[in-house]
Parts: structure tokens; sequence; C-alpha cells
């Protein structure tokens, strides 16, 4: 299959990818986030650099939101069709950029159930598949392999997505409350967060039939497990984002250790943080209470230096720092855009 097939002997970056570096002075480019919007059930690619976020009147901000550089829903794929994605694609609760073996790929999934791999910029799944349990993470394995987190059904699958676009087999382990995903390139493990533990994962087996097995086990200081991703300027770190609060986990220390900035980082209810890799900003995104959806917000908040870019309309879950595409970005196609549903607590 070419796709996650061809990509199994490659090698696994985040934030890879070209990204230009600055000197003389010269304000380094902001890198482009990618966000699970809950309001048009749609992956959205965005530009924090582009004023009309948060310059002009409350219409121009509005026709911002629609004009996402690239956008993707499951509603909108005809490959999908048997994975009934009117149902299994509501609540996008997670999306993700990953480069392997010289692609791009968008990893993205929804608490109703449908998961997908997609390549960038082209959209159209290369794998996707539908589980239960309320789908929180997904990642991306070095062998074209792909992992979920379930936090109702309480459990990490790994898929043996190499095989074809709707390979099924996979192996489970059970975890309580399982919210996030990474697949740490640098200590070969697959780190997987729970309500009251952070685990490392060995990846044993072959790709057609992979194991995992639990190499160590880090209690939270902090209930609640919700975001995990690596800390982009120090690939000993991981950002650990708990009910009430944000860390970073030392992996070499076997700790949580202090960092810059952590005064103001360190918030209650962050849904989803991350460092820029080329400026080192922080993002974090929290729920607000003017949103229609009680678990998102239209709100992006920076740290080092502060700010925030709001994009009326819409209803984030999550949004992640995303490189600039080597060959520039490509236009989202016309979508239609849904109002924000009425929602139950999540």
């Amino acid at each position: 299959m070419l796709g996650l097939a061809a990509a199994a002997a490659g090698t696994l970056g985040v934030g890879a990818g070209p990204a230009a570096a600055s000197g003389g002075g010269v304000v380094p480019t902001l890198s482009l986030l990618l966000a699970a919007d809950q309001a048009s059930d749609r992956v959205l690619l965005l530009d924090p650099n582009d004023p009309s976020w948060w310059q002009g009147g409350a219409a121009q901000r509005r026709a911002a939101a629609r004009v996402a550089l690239w956008s993707w829903s499951a509603l909108d794929d005809t490959g999908l069709g048997a994975l009934d994605p009117a149902r299994s694609w509501q609540l996008v609760s997670d999306a993700k950029y990953r480069f392997l073996r010289g692609r791009q790929w968008v990893l993205c999934c929804a608490s109703e159930g449908l998961a997908a791999v997609l390549p960038y910029p082209a959209g159209g799944a290369a794998w996707a598949t539908t589980a239960d349990g309320n789908l929180h993470a997904i990642e991306l394995l070095p062998d074209g392999n792909v992992a979920i987190a379930a936090s109702e059904g309480g459990y990490i699958r790994l898929y043996a997505a190499s095989q074809g676009p709707r390979a099924t087999r996979n192996v489970q382990l059970d975890l309580v409350g399982a919210h996030g995903l990474y697949w740490d390139a640098v200590h070969h493990l697959l780190w997987a967060l729970g309500s009251e533990r952070l685990v490392g994962l060995a990846v044993g087996g072959t790709p057609a039939a992979p194991q995992l097995s639990v190499v160590r086990v880090v209690h939270l200081p902090d209930p609640g497990g919700h975001d995990l991703t690596p800390v982009a300027q120090d690939h000993d770190r991981l950002w650990v984002a708990t009910g009430r609060r944000v860390f970073q986990y030392s992996v070499s220390e076997d700790a949580f250790v202090g960092y810059a900035g952590q005064r103001e980082i360190d918030l209650r209810g962050v849904k989803s943080v991350g460092d820029d890799p080329v400026t080192g900003q922080v993002l974090t995104v929290v729920p607000s209470t003017d949103n229609p959806c009680p678990w998102c917000t239209s709100t992006v908040s920076f740290h080092r230096p502060d700010g925030s870019r709001r994009i009326e309309g819409t209803s984030l879950y999550r949004a992640r720092w995303m490189p600039r595409p080597p060959g520039g970005v490509r236009s989202a196609p016309d979508a239609t855009w849904s109002s924000p549903r009425d929602r139950t607590g999540r």
C-alpha cells in the first residue's frame, strides 16, 4: 500500500521538515497551528501570523474563521462511507502533524470513534478505523502503525495500520482515563498518559503483529492527565497537562522538573500545550465560558511572549504547532461550516 506501508522503514519527526532559521535581528515567523474544531467538525490549519485574527472589525474576524489555510473533515471524504462518519466523526478531539520518510501526515480522531491518518496536503485517508470508548489521542509510529487512546474505554490500542488502509488487527493495553500519546524517537518508547499515570511502552513484535509492554510507570503529581506532547526545545522532556496543572517531565531524570515560564503556563484546565519548534513560544488551549461547547474555546493563548488569537465561530478542543510546509500551504477547499451544536458535559 502506497502511504503508511511505504513509510514503514522511515524515521518519524515531530515538528520535522524544513523550518527557516532566523538571524540578524529578524523576528522569526511563528509556525502554523493545527486545530481540532468541534464547531465545524473539521481539522483546521491556521496561521497565527495573520493579522486578520486580531485586527479589524468583528465581521472581518468572523470571516477569518472561514479561510483556514487547509482543512479536512471525514464528512467530505467519500472513501470513508463504510465507517459512518456522520456518526463516528463527531467531537473532533485530536489533530497532529508528523513527518515520516520524507512525507507529511496529519493524524486526527474524534470522540465518537473515527481515527484517520491523512497524507498532507492531499487528504484522503491513507488509513482509518472506528473504535469505541471516547477517542482522545492518536500517534503514528516509525513502522507505519498507529496508536489510539480512549479515555472512557480506558485503553491504548496499537493498530497494524502499515498492513492496509482499513487494517484492524491491534494489540490493546489497559490504561484508566487514557488521554495522550507520543512516540519518543530518542528513547524508542510510546508514551501514554492516563488519569493517574504516565507510562512508557516498548513496542515489539512485527509490523503485522505488534506487541506492547510497560517498561516505565510514572505516577502523576496531580490527577486527571489530559495532554501529552514533546518539549520541542528539549528532546529529553515531555509536556504533561492535568486537570489543574501543566508539568514538564524529564525522561533521563525520571522526574517532573521546573521550566521557564512555569508561573504563567501552569494553568488549570489546559486541553493542549506545546512550544513552537521555531520560536519557542508556548501555546495553551483552555475552555472558555463564552463558548457554546463547554469544553472548548475560540481563543488560543500564547506565552513567552504572552498574547492570544481569537478565531470567531470555532469551538477548539486542541491546537498544536505545525511547521510550515516546504512547498507552501495549499488553500483549503470550499467547505460548509456548521454552527456549534448543543452539547452535554464531557
